[in-house]
């Protein structure tokens, strides 16, 4: 049967010249040959040269380029991809390394495979299809993980429940679709923390802040720290590594507040340094008194969408002007955002917008963004989405 083509507009062909992997559905001209959601499009121009193969969605991005080479698209494709990646974690020092054994394997279009996200977590991965074509190959990739990790994996984990199109109507329930583990404690930069991949938010725990959670204990010495939205308390159990004072963490979900304490419990059981509180963090801002002289700011995303980010941009600039209105002089905060939509600079100016609102002196000692194995191509600067900020809050 012969490949469905996507015609592209004369003009609108430049963008994957440059090697960007999405075509919208204003640059299409013409799709001819039946088509449905999911389904494998040869890309022309509009003279009918051939420029790229991907998998049809519907919605703005039409098209997710998956190769701009005219090649065959069979299981042995969908293997090297896998292996290029898994071959770069190692080369990163990620899949053998016996202080860390959680980390992400798949980044979507970080690694040439737009639509999936897989995570490592010891022996299981756990995976999330974001289009319909990712989820069609769920099993393929199944088979490529047990083939290229052989007896180090032991379980795979789906859980594209939320992350696929709701309009696709696939009806998807979580479960393993390979193996199955209780094994749910992972091990990162030596510290352990349960990935809760059954009811916990993305594949079950954050990866993507484990090198800012290792500089964060480098600050915590002696220091009263407030972790707000702390969800898994894996800031605060850093900062306990790092000699804490006292470390409160804060969340608005009683769920959250309980991994946290048992995330605490696996590392420092007992320990009086930790308090936490089930409250929403202005709330408790509101209340809190100068007492801290480190702050953690990681909020879930304000702004998913490009139409809302004004209006997320007014809360980080809210979020932060209190932060600085009660951190003790001299202290240190950590903020971030991971609103893709949301730019590094319009972040940054919206935190000097809070610092300079505040009147205190304030300078910036590191710049931080998602780890290696978060990569982002340099054809597709969308990839970046996690950036913070480390601020010395001076008097």
């Amino acid at each position: 049967m012969q490949t469905p083509q996507i015609i592209l507009k004369p003009g609108k062909e430049q963008s994957l010249k440059r090697f960007h992997p999405w075509i919208f559905s204003g640059a299409i001209k013409q799709i001819r040959g039946n088509i449905e959601e999911g389904d494998l499009v040869e890309v022309v121009d509009s003279y009918g040269n051939f420029l790229a193969i991907g998998h049809y969605q519907i919605g703005s991005i039409t098209v997710r380029i998956i190769s701009f080479e005219n090649e065959k698209i069979d299981e042995n494709f969908w293997i090297k991809k896998i292996e290029n990646a898994y071959h770069l974690r190692q080369k990163i020092g990620l899949s053998e390394n016996a202080n860390t054994n959680a980390y992400r394997l798949i980044y979507g279009e970080g690694d040439e495979i737009p639509g999936l996200v897989a995570d490592v977590y010891g022996d299981t991965i756990v995976m999330q299809s974001h289009t319909v074509a990712m989820y069609r190959l769920r099993n393929v990739f199944c088979n490529a993980f047990k083939t290229i990790m052989g007896d180090k994996l032991k379980a795979v984990y789906d859980k594209s429940e939320t992350t696929l199109p709701y309009k696709a109507d696939l009806k998807h329930e979580n479960g393993f679709i390979f193996g199955n583990s209780n094994n749910s404690i992972v091990l990162e930069n030596g510290l352990r923390f349960k990935a809760d991949w059954e009811k916990g938010q993305k594949t079950g725990f954050f990866i993507d802040q484990r090198e800012n959670r290792f500089l964060l204990e480098k600050y915590s010495n002696q220091r009263a720290v407030l972790n707000l939205f702390s969800y898994t308390g894996s800031f605060s159990v850093y900062a306990m590594r790092g000699n804490a004072k006292s470390v409160h963490s804060v969340d608005s979900s009683e769920r959250a507040i309980e991994l946290a304490n048992e995330n605490v419990m696996l590392n420092f059981p007992n320990d009086k340094r930790h308090n936490v509180y089930c409250s929403d963090a202005f709330k408790y801002m509101e209340q809190a008194e100068n007492k801290y002289d480190l702050i953690i700011l990681d909020p879930p995303a304000f702004a998913k969408h490009l139409n809302v980010v004004q209006n997320a941009l007014k809360g980080y600039r809210r979020l932060n002007a209190k932060a600085f209105e009660i951190i003790k002089p001299g202290g240190f905060l950590f903020t971030f955002s991971c609103s893709q939509v949301v730019s590094p600079e319009s972040f940054r100016t919206t935190v000097f917008s809070a610092a300079a609102q505040s009147g205190r002196k304030v300078r910036i000692l590191h710049q931080l963004k998602q780890p290696a194995d978060h990569p982002v191509s340099i054809y597709h600067p969308e990839g970046e989405y996690l950036k913070g900020l480390v601020l010395y809050v001076e008097k």
